[in-house]
């Protein structure tokens, strides 16, 4: 799901206030299984993103999907709700769960491969990506058959493409310059 600028605001504040109230745990648990639920339940996203239901049923029905949240978390859910920009709740909780791993010095790094890697060749890849780092990473793994050979790393906005697609682009500029 796209965050957005507002989505990232709403964030921010839902994330001071857990700070305030000691619930960042719980809070982020909830945004969790919102953000879940919006990937999983084509329902759930139809039902934020209708304009023919009106906000006062999505609240009404919102209330009973979360009845197990924290109250912050379903009174936050019920302003966003009030101000109409309910489909904004899947980028929210996902902006929430980036800003509660930023605070906690988190950083999430992608490996993308042709192959499952051995355990040297992950290990050496993260050395050279904790080196550029201050934090923890959280390490995800994913395969890619279309990149032939190499791999290519994400982290936030800096991605490092070592592939060999990516290796024949550049001497193909070279060479045609």
């Amino acid at each position: 799901m796209k965050s957005t600028k507002a989505a990232a605001r709403y964030a921010k504040a839902l994330l001071e206030i857990a700070i305030d109230l000691k619930k960042v745990d719980s809070i982020l648990g909830d945004m969790n299984f919102l953000a879940k639920l919006s990937t999983e339940s084509r329902d759930f996203e139809l039902l934020v993103n209708s304009p023919i239901v009106k906000s006062d049923k999505k609240i009404a029905i919102f209330e009973l999907i979360f009845e197990q949240f924290e109250k912050e978390s379903l009174d936050f859910i019920r302003l966003v709700a009030n101000n109409n920009r309910e489909s904004m709740l899947p980028a929210i909780a996902e902006s929430f769960g980036a800003l509660v791993k930023e605070s906690r010095g988190i950083v999430p790094v992608t490996i993308v491969t042709a192959t499952e890697l051995d355990s040297a060749t992950k290990e050496g890849i993260l050395a050279k990506v904790k080196g550029s780092v201050e934090g923890e990473l959280e390490v995800t793994e994913e395969i890619d058959e279309s990149l032939i050979g190499g791999f290519l790393v994400k982290m936030g906005d800096v991605h490092y493409d070592a592939t060999i697609a990516n290796q024949f682009n550049n001497l193909k500029q070279r060479l045609t310059r």
